[in-house]
């Protein structure tokens, strides 16, 4: 029991100290900071090149992260956030999930994506307490978190830059009203989240022993739910709320073993944006404006083909590119495809409703599995199990959302990307249902009266004929009443809920509308794939759509198209560029966000 106690309080300390970065960032500048995973996998890493390869004391590596992460800080806030002062928080919070995908796969390139073997430079049991054995490395690290916490916290509250740092998370425009140089306290408050999180990189390579490139993906999930469950902006919560979850996930993985981390994590999240939203120590803050909607992707009215062109778009498409290219280009005429219909899911949720999918990987993957098991296992036929597979995904994604419909900007974004995960925590725990990360062999190809969709031109066409329904009735849905009201909820959902609309409704229908269509994208990629695993759902496959969605125009069906053949068949076309893949997502993302939110085929309102 004591031991894993105190297994529990040393992850709690590194989940606090992600946190409180993360609530110092958010106090400031009113903005998640999705980065800071990656800047705490960045710091694993440097501290592993520092203590392995060059040989540094380990007092001497720590200072060096810490240093290094700090700039590493600067540099994003200066770089990707600060040029969007002017626009929504969506564009900030947006910029920074692309700077994570950005330093994650930078990570890969610089240092493989291989798990490397952190040294052990202090022993881990030369203690005894009440029969339970620990060593100088728990006593360092708890010790170091403690005092660099208290330092903060006397630094915050003390000193000059401390009290700014607190008068601008307070109130921002009072703050630059009274002198305080409120980018400057930005760019401090970026540097001080980044250096927490490049040490708490390094307490956690030191006491897992391990770290790679990807170790940040689930300690931000982890770290953002210990900030929601202290209470966003809050420096004291954080610290509770890090404890606290690492405390429990500590206990729940001796009673069910690792794989629950993920679930346990996502079920704290769930229940306090049930029960308190604010927080444990947290203030709910009252917004002057919806920092997920507005007008930012809105400033572009989305291009729309003539009907002649229309016409001969489609005949060419259906008539002349099945006998014009090679069944290799066909097969990854069919990955775009699939990967235009997962995007359209968020044409109408986010480009019409406002609302914001970070963990759209989810759906997808409700959607290929439950295909893949109805066929597989229950022996229905492909047809009514792209129904049925869609249904399924569009009911979870709202049932999994729903606590956050009486919330509001941040937390939604929050609840998205603990949608996805939890649901690939599920599969890859259900052992006896998913086959867990062995996946599912062996689905069948689709088939209609008996024909069997078998060639690569064939894949290609039906890909295409579920597209253009898609894209229709995401036309007409634009064009209706219904769109007309989630178009007013993007804009002014205060305003909507005055005139006693009961915006919650209209949003879930957004979330089912769009988990239908990317549940349906899942079924396609199980059945032309023929096997599915956790790792084709993972965060990258939920950024690819939100880029692709952003490259083409948020509210266009034919950018959503444009978008996908640029990130999809471009890469696949060009192999060499496949380890450059995600870092290409990510930068095109950012440049975007910065300099053309309308898309490439949005056009710029007056």
């Amino acid at each position: 029991m004591l031991s894993i106690l105190i297994s529990g309080v040393i992850n709690g300390g590194a989940y606090a100290l992600l946190a409180v970065g993360i609530s110092l960032i958010f106090g400031v500048s009113n903005l998640i900071n999705f980065a800071q995973g990656a800047v705490f996998a960045v710091g694993a890493l440097v501290g592993w090149w520092l203590i392995a390869r060059e040989h540094w004391p380990l007092w001497a590596a720590v200072i060096g992260v810490v240093v290094f992460t700090g700039l590493l800080g600067l540099v994003i806030n200066v770089l990707a956030v600060q040029p969007l002062a002017g626009a929504p928080p969506i564009a900030a919070l947006l910029s920074t999930f692309a700077v994570s995908i950005i330093l994650a796969n930078a990570a890969q390139l610089v240092f493989s994506p291989d798990t490397r073997r952190f040294p052990q430079l202090l022993s881990s049991d030369d203690f005894e307490l009440a029969g339970v054995r620990f060593g100088t490395l728990h006593i360092v690290i708890l010790s170091i978190t403690a005092a660099v916490i208290t330092a903060l916290a006397a630094f915050l509250r003390y000193h000059r830059l401390g009290q700014a740092i607190r008068a601008t998370a307070q109130d921002r425009d009072a703050a630059a009203q009274m002198g305080i140089p409120v980018r400057a306290v930005e760019n401090i408050a970026f540097v001080l989240a980044s250096a927490l999180g490049g040490l708490a990189g390094v307490f956690v390579g030191m006491y897992v022993s391990n770290v790679n490139p990807t170790i940040g993906d689930t300690a931000v999930f982890e770290a953002f739910t210990a900030a929601t469950l202290g209470g966003l902006g809050s420096m004291p919560g954080a610290i509770v709320g890090g404890v606290l979850l690492g405390v429990a996930e500590a206990f729940g993985i001796a009673q069910w073993g690792d794989g629950a981390r993920q679930l346990i994590t996502f079920v704290v999240l769930i229940a306090v944006l049930w029960l308190r939203p604010s927080g444990l120590l947290g203030k709910a803050r009252t917004l002057a404006a919806e920092p997920m909607t507005g007008t930012f992707f809105g400033l572009g009215t989305p291009y729309r083909l003539r009907r002649w062109q229309a016409a001969a778009l489609i005949v060419f498409a259906v008539a002349v590119a099945p006998f014009l290219f090679s069944a290799y280009v066909l097969e990854v005429g069919t990955q775009i495809l699939v990967f235009a219909i997962l995007a359209l899911s968020l044409t109408l949720l986010t480009g019409n409703a406002g609302q914001m999918s970070l963990g759209q990987a989810g759906p997808l993957a409700l959607g290929a599995y439950c295909s893949a098991l109805l066929t597989t296992r229950a022996g229905l036929g492909f047809w009514p199990s792209l129904l049925i597979s869609g249904l399924v995904a569009a009911v979870v994604s709202v049932v999994l959302v729903s606590p956050s419909w009486r919330l509001r900007g941040h937390y939604v974004a929050i609840a998205t990307l603990g949608t996805g995960a939890m649901i690939a925590a599920f599969i890859l725990n259900a052992g006896d249902l998913t086959n867990g990360p062995q996946g599912i062999s062996g689905i069948p190809q689709p088939s209609i009266l008996g024909f069997r969709f078998e060639a690569p031109a064939t894949y290609y066409l039906l890909d295409l004929v579920i597209l253009l329904l898609v894209i229709g009735v995401v036309r007409r849905l634009q064009d209706s009443p219904l769109g007309n009201v989630w178009a007013a909820i993007r804009e002014d959902e205060i305003a909507v809920r005055s005139a006693g609309v009961n915006a919650a409704s209209y949003k879930s229908l957004a979330f089912a509308v769009g988990g239908f269509f990317a549940g349906i994208a899942g079924s396609l990629q199980a059945h032309q794939y023929g096997y599915i695993d956790p790792t084709l759902f993972n965060m990258q496959t939920s950024l690819l759509a939100v880029t692709i969605v952003v490259l083409g125009g948020i509210r266009s069906p034919l950018g959503v198209l444009l978008g996908s053949v640029v990130l999809v068949g471009v890469p696949e076309l060009f192999r060499g560029l496949q380890d450059y893949r995600m870092l290409v997502y990510g930068a095109v993302l950012v440049l975007l966000i910065r300099f053309r939110p309308q898309g490439l085929l949005g056009r710029k309102a007056a």
